[in-house]
């Protein structure tokens, strides 16, 4: 989904069946340029990454069908990314109405339900068609799915969830997002489907660079 346009004719290009490995031949790896494929940030961003790990962020939004549609495979691609590759979700937020489904997100990892859930609410948002963008919509929902509906409540209103979605603005507004699915990596490279032609790609230039960035 882009910031300024969006649609959905474009949903099958940036969707893909997952194909396997992704390591990218020589050719393949010449051919990513800097600027057309991906961009180099004017101003590095601090990362969270543990020692030895290169950072890679996934910027998405549970309402967009592209993400949606990349989930699986991004997903399949995390069970065979290198070692290294230290990945975290992002979700953003361009302008107020997403940030329920920011809370959400960060709510379900902070109850230790993301792993478990986190499928299921693309599921109810594309499949269901159950929005999910409001605060009532998503505790009835989570009700439904055997959480502590209380205990959920609390930490989506917490200070910490609140600081984790500000974070998350942060990162969206350092990394210069257009739209998502999007891959921010090491705090210093930014791509995305339109960029790269497909989110296959898009997973290539991750690997690439992350690559780079490890052999300094």
């Amino acid at each position: 989904m882009q910031r300024r346009a969006f649609s959905l004719s474009t949903a099958s290009t940036l969707a893909f069946a997952f194909m396997g490995p992704l390591a990218p031949s020589a050719q393949a790896q010449n051919a990513f340029r800097e600027g057309k494929d991906y961009l180099r940030l004017a101003k590095p961003v601090p990362t969270d990454a543990p020692a030895g790990k290169v950072e890679v962020l996934e910027f998405f939004w549970y309402s967009c069908p592209h993400c949606h549609a990349f989930e699986p495979s991004f997903e399949a691609w995390l069970k065979s990314a290198p070692k290294y590759i230290s990945v975290r979700r992002v979700p953003v937020a361009f302008n107020a109405s997403f940030v329920p489904q920011q809370k959400l997100y960060y709510a379900l990892e902070g109850m230790g339900k993301l792993d478990a859930l986190h499928a299921k609410v693309f599921q109810a948002v594309h499949a269901e068609r159950k929005p999910l963008n409001k605060d009532e919509a998503i505790f009835a929902w989570i009700a439904q799915q055997g959480v502590d509906a209380a205990k959920f409540k609390e930490m989506y209103q917490s200070f910490g969830v609140a600081n984790q979605v500000r974070r998350a603005t942060q990162l969206q507004d350092a990394y210069g997002v257009e739209g998502v699915p999007s891959m921010g990596i090491a705090g210093r490279y930014y791509t995305d489907g339109t960029m790269a032609g497909s989110m296959q790609t898009v997973l290539k230039i991750v690997e690439h660079l992350a690559a780079q960035v490890r052999q300094g």
